[in-house]
């Protein structure tokens, strides 16, 4: 038999992988489902990752690099004019209204790093992505809590079904700007 060149098959599991757990929880992922979903054969998930925490890491990573991106390509949080708190308060809000389920998708995976530590690097990289180019702006300690205060308002929205408050987002990261 003939093998079919297919380029594409990874990236089909991976966007499979994202939607299986968007749709079942992490612990609905297995390759069985995955191969399902991206309608392949079963041994192309476990040829492509050996591991469901390869795939995982996978699905992270290109979960992570939504948010991470806007941030790093947002013109006018490069502007030395512009209020940082209030540019980052703005982005959240639309990321937060966009799509809840890849909200919450995002968040499923970046925290399943507590049960898997071969997840941890990668859920810290977002941490560290968007630290990096606050840091251009304001010192990098700053950056971090500005980043964990996010997280946090981030988690309480997606937990309590609350509206985001951008207002509410913008003055808390104003006090820690210096």
């Amino acid at each position: 038999m003939t093998r079919r060149y297919d380029p594409e098959r990874r990236q089909r599991i991976i966007d499979a992988a994202i939607r299986v757990v968007g749709r079942a929880g992490i612990a609905g992922l297995s390759h069985r489902t995955v191969a399902a979903e991206a309608d392949v054969p079963l041994g192309s998930t476990t040829y492509h990752f050996a591991s469901l925490d390869e795939l995982l890491i996978a699905a992270l990573c290109q979960a992570n690099e939504s948010f991470a991106a806007a941030v790093r390509e947002s013109g006018a949080l490069a502007d030395p004019e512009c209020d940082v708190a209030a540019e980052l308060a703005r982005f959240t809000g639309e990321w937060l209204a966009g799509e809840r389920t890849g909200v919450e998708l995002e968040y499923e995976l970046y925290l399943a790093a507590l049960r898997r530590p071969a997840l941890r690097p990668v859920a810290a990289e977002w941490c560290v992505a968007v630290a990096e180019v606050l840091s251009r702006r304001i010192d990098p300690v700053t950056a971090r809590a500005l980043v964990a205060l996010l997280d946090g308002i981030c988690l309480q929205v997606l937990l309590t079904d609350a509206v985001y408050d951008e207002e509410y987002a913008r003055e808390m990261m104003a006090r820690l700007i210096p």
